[in-house]
């Protein structure tokens, strides 16, 4: 090592990158938040609205804000979010006029820490489990290529075996960056190469295709499956809180396969039409796949063990609600996993994304909880009913589906978009004379998962595939309008 590459890395350690703490970056995201905070607190209060729901509502938009700036992970930004609200004793009305603030310190404590026992938080949580699961065992990936192997023999062949790898993992993966990211992506991203496609010049041999394929399937299984996607089980927990609609896993999907399943089906196809490849014939990618299950080689006890596990937990989510909590399922299954040596109790604590979206669920169930407990939620319901007066419920109904789905290109999380556009969406159809309520909350939720389409940024897979190079930056904006249209119809 000479000495002044030594002195270039000793330099190199004083440097302040964009995303440090100190950085111009990093304290203009943490500073906004705040300030917005802030503005909006000394703003006069609305007609009809509590100053303390008005203050709550200056918080919660603080976080909301925050959460698309991202100066601290999620769970750090709903933790100061809750622990700021309880401080102050915002959700409680009777602390304003009845007593102080400090005379309410178990009511506190106990409304910041609610959502850390909800039973969809924990649901969530071990839904990371299974995904981890999937992963470790590798059986996530040998489905993946067993599929291709069956089914590749042509460009569209390949289509179909992107997507039924995405269905048959989606059941038991709330993430798509996990599902389709971290499992189908690798796979899909080995195939175009075979062909001489390479990200550029000659990306539309198949490899676009492949890419739009993998991408568009994944948002729509996400709204397939109940368990497909996080926000799914958040915004049926704030469904339920709103409005006391239960849902369980079978009507979720029973609600949604009349159009999902058909949809899934035809969607190889439909970008075959309006994202055609060059090449049609891929007689090169089953021996490929066959040399990479070779090299796998045979099926381990923990597949074999994680298969049945999930075939159990499938089948108890299914016909077994009459007698087991789905999220008991899902802490049998991880507790199976950890005694059948699937997976460590050590590798479970070291999964960091399933802890962090653990807390940031937890706090942002309370916070949203608490925009109903204050009041805001039905004030905000009644004004906008007022102003939605004299149209007809099913006019209103297909105006604020459509607007909840067109508003996520302004958000870069479906899970932000949920917490703050679901409740007031909710709260104004459901305020309208003669609106089919529950109707109106399953068409929202079921939105939640397709709406991912949109945009380069609208959901986790959606980066990975933007900049995997294949498809244009044109063509991205161009298809994720087109396919949304289609979703949204």
């Amino acid at each position: 090592c000479r000495p002044r590459d030594r002195r270039r890395r000793v330099a190199a350690r004083h440097v302040v990158s964009p995303g440090t703490a100190n950085s111009p970056a990093a304290l203009w995201r943490a500073a906004l938040p705040v300030a917005i905070g802030v503005v909006l607190t000394f703003c006069p209060v609305p007609p009809g609205l509590a100053p303390h729901a008005w203050r709550y509502f200056a918080v919660f938009v603080a976080v909301m804000v925050a959460l698309v700036t991202e100066p601290f992970p999620a769970g750090v930004i709903g933790l100061v979010g809750v622990t700021l609200i309880a401080g102050l004793g915002l959700p409680f009305s009777e602390a304003q006029t009845i007593a102080p603030t400090f005379r309410l310190p178990a009511e506190s404590i106990k409304w910041a820490l609610a959502g850390f026992s909800n039973s969809t938080v924990w649901l969530i949580f071990g839904a990371f489990i299974f995904a981890m699961g999937y992963e470790k065992t590798g059986l996530g990936r040998r489905i993946a290529l067993m599929l291709v192997r069956r089914l590749g023999g042509s460009t569209l062949g390949l289509g179909y075996a992107v997507m039924l790898a995405d269905v048959v993992l989606a059941p038991f993966t709330p993430s798509n960056s996990a599902r389709s990211g971290g499992i189908v992506f690798p796979v899909v991203r080995a195939i175009p190469p075979l062909y001489g496609s390479l990200p550029g010049e000659s990306a539309g041999k198949v490899g676009a295709y492949l890419m739009w394929t993998a991408f568009a399937a994944t948002c729509v299984t996400s709204s397939l499956f109940l368990t497909a996607l996080a926000p799914n089980l958040l915004a049926l927990e704030m469904v339920k809180k709103a409005t006391g609609l239960e849902v369980s896993w079978v009507q979720w999907f029973l609600g949604f396969a009349p159009i999902g399943l058909p949809l899934l089906l035809a969607l190889p196809w439909l970008v075959l039409k309006i994202y055609p490849p060059e090449i049609r014939a891929s007689a090169e990618v089953p021996p490929w796949a066959a040399q990479e299950l070779a090299k796998i080689g045979a099926v381990t006890r923990r597949e074999w063990t994680m298969a049945v596990l999930v075939v159990v937990a499938l089948g108890l989510w299914i016909f077994g609600g009459r007698w087991i909590d789905a999220t008991l399922v899902a802490l049998l299954a991880i507790s199976l996993m950890v005694v059948g040596r699937v997976v460590t109790w050590d590798e479970i604590v070291a999964h960091t994304t399933a802890w962090n979206t653990f807390a940031w669920f937890a706090t942002m169930l309370t916070l949203a909880d608490g925009l109903n407990k204050v009041g805001f939620i039905t004030w905000f319901g009644q004004r906008s009913a007022t102003l939605l007066a004299g149209h007809s419920p099913l006019l209103v109904l297909v105006a604020l589906v459509g607007f909840f789905f067109v508003v996520h290109y302004l958000f870069a999380s479906l899970t932000a978009h949920t917490i703050a556009v679901l409740p007031v969406v909710l709260a104004a159809g459901a305020a309208i004379p003669g609106m089919p309520v529950r109707t109106l909350a399953l068409l929202l939720v079921f939105s939640i998962g397709i709406m991912g389409v949109l945009t380069p940024y609208a959901t986790g897979p959606a980066p990975v595939y933007y900049g995997c190079g294949y498809i244009g930056r044109r063509d991205f904006w161009r298809l994720g309008f087109i396919f949304g249209l289609i979703f949204l119809a």
